[in-house]
């Protein structure tokens, strides 16, 4: 009720307006209310993706602990974080491409028809982005929320030139 008052004056369509009201819920910041950026068709494929069963693949144990596995798993889902995968560990030493990005590209096969959740690497959303432009990967929506100072604001800008439902903001916030 509190975020809901002080919303009152936000016009967005209703689906959107509960993402923002569990985001603020999430951060207390109120600037998310106008910073989120919707892609017209985001609420209705994510929630597609949902009650039909597919998974949700995440960059990091702190996004994926935030998800309701036990909800999830009800409609036939499975929430995919593979950041401390020991071959994920193993081929990043090796290579010197970060965690986060082999890791996506190792989930690439059960991102298709689902959603990809990124909360805090941007190379994990520039792999993503690559993926999709390759066909590699076809995620019915993107979460793009990276944080940082380095890359962050440019992989968002690169996700809202997909051809992709996405929810994301501009900047460095994630």
């Amino acid at each position: 009720k509190i975020i809901e008052g002080l919303l009152a004056d936000l016009n967005l369509p209703k689906e959107q307006k509960e993402v923002v009201k569990r985001v603020i819920h999430a951060t207390v910041d109120l600037d998310y209310a106008r910073g989120l950026i919707f892609h017209p068709c985001a609420i209705e494929a994510g929630l597609a993706a949902l009650r039909t069963g597919k998974n949700i693949v995440t960059d990091v144990n702190m996004v994926k602990v935030g998800i309701r596995r036990e909800i999830l798993s009800g409609f036939g889902g499975a929430v995919a974080c593979l950041i401390n995968d020991q071959e994920v560990v193993k081929s990043s030493s090796q290579s010197g491409y970060t965690r986060a990005a082999i890791s996506m590209r190792k989930a690439h096969q059960v991102m298709d028809g689902g959603i990809v959740a990124i909360g805090k690497a941007p190379t994990a959303l520039f792999e993503v982005c690559d993926l999709v432009r390759k066909g590699k990967a076809r995620p019915a929506l993107i979460i793009g929320v990276p944080v940082g100072f380095v890359g962050a604001a440019e992989s968002k800008k690169e996700l809202i030139t997909l051809p992709v439902p996405f929810i994301t903001n501009q900047g460095g916030k994630g």
